[in-house]
């Protein structure tokens, strides 16, 4: 039997002390599977003392991940620190100029340097794996790189961070207020450290970057992702959508375009007995669709412990077989400048607003609309206060800039009570 496959483990919170457990559980099995044994040989992270539920004492520590990933007994450096620069990008940076393989699980450092790492990696002959980064235990970037590689990929479409869709179930399911159930998410642990990262889409934006890159043979295009969360979506528009046959998710979407790519991560109606809109709590699920294959639904939980350490486990196995895939599916020095589109293709949208109660109201909203070339093929008007009325449009298809016209010429027709939403009905 080969030599064994040694790795050094960066980072031992939930993610890292998963991946121990299952080399310590399934040591045999992994051998057998890859024909090579996978060892640790040393660990770093910030605390020694920390109770982390596994048995480490085998292993060498280093308190500096930079000396972990340059360490000669290491020929995987595992990084799973966490955050786009900082400790995790340095030692990333100094594993690939020691000549290591890494495997990360880190979507904000590969959003924000992805193309410049696996150039690096790659000048060198080593890989850069992160099927962690993206979906949590769904294998959605070895469908991309490998199952579906002779497919020229049509669309990218998802619901890829679990805490959103926690929140957006929970309110549908119990009937609570966005602000309660935030709260209760980050009661939980649910939350970053920073929450916008996860509300805001910035996490999903950083996974969905990701998978264009692979899809679309372009470089790493984080920046251009119009991002939209989910912190102005009311248990109205939830309970509203769901009159109209709809749900409401955190939805990402990235298609190339004659215009160039679109990539967007914002909330958009889907219909309710679709695979996106039965999604329940913190579960994932990516859709693709390829020239050959057509549509395919990749359904599975997208954070915790288990889940992300197999997902981890699966890089580092791929590299003891023998694998080696470039880091976004082809060469570095191969993938394109995108240019950056935003979405023009029509789709219906719905529209909430608070009208005031007095003649002609309804008849101004549907005049500005008209003007804008969007015809209405569903309206309800709902019980209403002494002096306003909510009202809930569904369009026919129509731009988003015809939409953004109307938004804002809406409040001179002095009947708005409160600001329009709108929200695209994607789909599916």
């Amino acid at each position: 039997m080969p030599q064994p496959l040694r790795l050094g483990i960066a980072g031992l919170g939930t993610v890292g002390i998963g991946t121990v457990k299952i080399i310590q559980r399934h040591a045999g099995l992994i051998a057998a599977r890859t024909g090579r044994e996978i060892a640790i040989s040393a660990v770093s992270a910030r605390s020694r003392t920390k109770n982390r539920d596994a048995d480490l004492s085998a292993y060498g520590w280093e308190d500096d991940p930079v000396a972990l990933a340059t360490r000669k007994d290491v020929d995987v450096f595992v990084e799973l620190m966490g955050g786009s620069g900082g400790p995790a990008l340095a030692a990333t940076k100094a594993a690939i100029a020691a000549g290591k393989d890494v495997v990360t699980a880190n979507k904000a450092m590969l959003a924000h340097h992805g193309q410049s790492l696996a150039a690096a990696a790659e000048e060198k002959g080593h890989v850069i794996r992160f099927e962690a980064a993206v979906a949590g235990g769904i294998p959605v970037v070895k469908a991309l790189t490998e199952g579906l590689a002779g497919n020229a990929i049509s669309r990218v479409m998802g619901v890829m961070n679990g805490t959103c869709n926690y929140i957006l179930t929970r309110m549908e399911s119990a009937g609570l207020p966005y602000a309660e159930v935030f709260e209760e998410a980050r009661q939980l642990g649910y939350l970053e450290a920073d929450p916008n990262l996860d509300v805001g889409g910035i996490d999903a934006g950083h996974k969905l970057s990701l998978l264009a890159a692979i899809a679309f043979g372009t470089r790493v295009a984080f920046d251009a992702v119009e991002l939209e969360g989910i912190g102005r979506i009311s248990i109205d528009d939830i309970r509203r959508a769901g009159d109209m046959g709809y749900r409401i998710k955190l939805l990402g979407v990235a298609q190339m375009t004659g215009r160039g790519l679109e990539q967007r991560m914002s909330p958009c109606l889907v219909p309710a007995d679709s695979p996106l809109g039965q999604l329940q709590g913190g579960t994932n699920m990516v859709v693709l669709e390829g020239d050959s294959v057509g549509q395919i639904v990749l359904r599975g939980p997208g954070a915790g412990e288990g889940p992300t350490a197999s997902a981890v486990m699966a890089d580092v196995i791929e590299i003891a077989r023998g694998c080696r895939i470039s880091t976004f599916g082809q060469p570095a020095a191969t993938l394109a400048d995108p240019v950056a589109a935003k979405a023009t293709a029509p789709a219906p949208y719905y529209l909430r607003m608070e009208l005031s109660d007095k003649p002609g109201a309804l008849a101004k909203v549907a005049t500005v609309l008209g003007e804008e070339g969007i015809s209405i093929d569903r309206m309800r008007q709902y019980g209403h206060a002494d002096t306003s009325a909510p009202v809930l449009i569904v369009t026919h298809k129509a731009t988003r800039d015809a939409i953004d016209h109307a938004l804002k010429r809406l409040p001179a027709t002095g009947v708005l009570v409160d600001e329009a939403v709108a929200i695209r009905i994607e789909t599916v």
